[in-house]
């Protein structure tokens, strides 16, 4: 009977029967260690830094979007914006808020631990469910959390005109 491979013998393509062992194969001993094992330091944490590559990237801004029967509420934080660094555009069917968070300390990466927070001009559009009365709606901002709302068209309520004879 042929001898065959490790390879053979893993993949399964030789019968059970077939197997050959070597017996002449010295067993390795676990190898008992002469002094007892040293536990290592903990290894400090290398500071993790969070960099944007590019200046021009524009950061996104988280939303919350709901309704109440009259209006759709737009809830978004906006802490270390001033006022005149917002813009507010809408339209029927859509918002649009833009705006820029300046940092105010100049550090060197060198000197951060961690940097997580967002630097720089955001944006974000949001498509509304249903047309709002743009010419009634109201923003505000009060610490640091921007609201909008926005009253909804009433497509069912109907007026009466008066024709005039001239």
């Amino acid at each position: 009977m042929k001898k065959r491979s490790i390879f053979d013998r893993l993949a399964g393509t030789v019968p059970l029967d077939d197997y050959e062992y070597d017996d002449d194969v010295p067993v390795r001993q676990p190898v008992r260690a002469a002094q007892p094992v040293r536990q290592q330091a903990p290894v400090p944490q290398q500071p993790v830094q969070h960099h944007l590559v590019e200046e021009e990237t524009e950061g996104q801004l988280p939303v919350d979007v709901y309704q109440t029967p009259n209006e759709i509420v737009i809830r978004t934080f906006v802490a270390g914006v001033r006022a005149d660094d917002l813009n507010v555009s809408i339209s029927r069917d859509m918002v649009v808020i833009e705006g820029s968070r300046d940092e105010r300390d100049q550090l060197p990466d060198s000197d951060y631990f961690t940097r997580e927070l967002f630097w720089g001009s955001f944006s974000r559009t949001i498509l509304l469910p249903q047309e709002i009365d743009v010419d009634m709606a109201s923003a505000g901002a009060k610490d640091g959390l921007l609201s909008i709302i926005l009253p909804k068209l009433d497509k069912t309520r109907q007026t009466k005109l008066k024709v005039k004879s001239a």
